[in-house]
């Protein structure tokens, strides 16, 4: 989830620790009838592999008279280039182009797995290596833009197998998330030797040229990325805010945080990226902002002990002290939905439910039950705001489920519960998968399957 977890992130500057239980995002799946924005999200997937497409499709048509395997090399390689490309640009988390995916998390996810693509494709096309040896003048600068190609391969090998491998399958050996960050930061840096190696490397002269223009547009462009996400983007892109109350309740802590200079816009249901250099908590980490917009700028967090940097949080952080916000993200918005909606919220999958009932008015028109699931009544948070939002909001109820007093939440008691047939409303979900996959499968045993289902995944990675 993301305001109350540590979010487990594949990206150049964001912490990822093992120790995490998973952070929602913010992506949408909808059952039922498409819808626009729905259709919008596969916009950038289909960019992504249609680019990666084109470069292959070049490559086969323009080297295929110099032999199969010469064809099949560039190919690869020049699909590797592009992947890779892409990748370092998601990774800017651009807000023009979230849109594009349907959230920031499935930016994420094509990203994760544009790195995995470039990778095997790098493995290919040192196998298919073309051979130009009888068609070009070789060079010096040739041969070293080959042995650099060389080195890059092996350097991102290591690099995007620690990434996958962080924690060891079966021994339980965890590689340090320092350790990790630290290493990941050369991505850029490899990449831009495989530029040079593009650039460079020794190929037929006579062979069309378009292929390469385009392998320069795509290098430059992930360089740009690269020094961008370094430094540009840390100086333009975060706000600073003072930590103006902070709290604990059993093992979640509660903060405020006020802006110090420029203020920060969002939507109840957004997430932000903080960090605390100040308190030795500088990997930025994405939290759900657990409040509704308010007119002096402040925003409220709360975050629950699940990994190293959110136990060390309440000792490190006191009141005064500044910390850096970068956002906000996600597309999470109940006010896209139906007139009649079942918010289901699995622990601290609550936070964006929170920031929705503190921004209902006595004018909302929507129909809304909220069932927030918690192991014990002393585990649940904020539930003040939550009877404040069903006196003022005349359409809106809660029930909390403690589930070590009441037994596992089923189908027929959220069927029950809620004041409206599930079958005519919209289902929002925020907490573990494994809630929601059985909430879901029963449902659809009983005939209650909603209209649409919106949920946020649990983790990013």
């Amino acid at each position: 989830m993301r305001t109350a977890t540590e979010k487990p992130v594949i990206m150049n500057d964001v912490a990822r620790e093992s120790d995490v239980a998973g952070v929602t995002s913010d992506h949408r799946f909808f059952w039922g009838f498409p819808t626009f924005a729905w259709i919008v999200s596969l916009i950038g997937p289909l960019l992504v592999a249609l680019a990666c497409c084109i470069v292959g499709g070049l490559g086969i048509v323009i080297y295929a008279p110099f032999g199969p395997s010469a064809a099949i090399g560039v190919a690869l390689g020049a699909m590797a280039v592009v992947a890779m490309s892409q990748t370092l640009i998601l990774a800017t988390r651009s807000s023009l182009l979230e849109p594009l995916f349907g959230g920031l998390d499935r930016m994420y996810q094509v990203h994760k797995w544009l790195g995995i693509s470039a990778l095997v494709l790098m493995i290919l096309h040192d196998q298919f290596e073309p051979d130009f040896d009888r068609t070009v003048r070789e060079t010096n600068l040739g041969d070293f833009a080959s042995d650099l190609g060389e080195f890059a391969f092996n350097a991102f090998l290591a690099l995007i197998v620690i990434s996958w491998f962080r924690r060891l399958p079966f021994i339980g050996l965890e590689i340090p998330y320092q350790l990790w960050r630290f290493s990941h930061r050369f991505m850029g840096v490899f990449f831009a030797i495989v530029v040079f190696h593009q650039f460079f490397v020794d190929m037929p002269t006579v062979a069309d040229q378009s292929l390469s223009w385009l392998l320069n547009i795509f290098g430059i462009s992930g360089l740009v990325a690269w020094l961008h996400i370094e430094f540009i983007a840390p100086r333009l892109r975060r706000r600073t805010f003072k930590v103006s109350a902070i709290s604990r309740h059993a093992d979640t802590t509660s903060l405020t945080l006020a802006p110090d200079g420029r203020a920060m816009r969002w939507r109840p249901g957004q997430f932000a990226f903080i960090s605390a250099p100040d308190a030795g908590l500088s990997e930025p980490h994405p939290f759900t902002i657990s409040s509704a917009p308010r007119s002096d700028g402040t925003l409220h967090l709360s975050i629950r002990a699940l990994g190293g940097w959110t136990r060390r949080l309440p000792n490190a952080l006191h009141e005064g002290m500044l910390v850096d916000v970068e956002g906000p993200y996600g597309r999470f918005d109940f006010r896209t939905g139906g007139r009649q909606q079942i918010w289901l919220a699995g622990g601290v999958g609550i936070t964006p439910f929170i920031a929705w009932a503190e921004s209902l008015t006595e004018a909302e028109h929507r129909k809304i039950h909220l069932v927030y699931c918690v192991r014990t009544l002393e585990d649940a948070i904020e539930l003040e705001t939550l009877r404040a939002a069903a006196l003022r909001t005349a359409t809106f109820s809660f029930e909390v489920i403690a589930t070590a007093q009441d037994g596992r939440l089923t189908a027929e008691r959220l069927s029950g519960s809620a004041p409206f047939p599930v079958r005519e409303a919209d289902l929002w979900f925020c907490g573990p998968s494994g809630l929601k996959n059985a909430i879901l499968k029963d449902l659809k045993a009983s005939g209650q399957t909603p209209r649409r289902v919106r949920y946020e995944h649990f983790t990013f990675a």
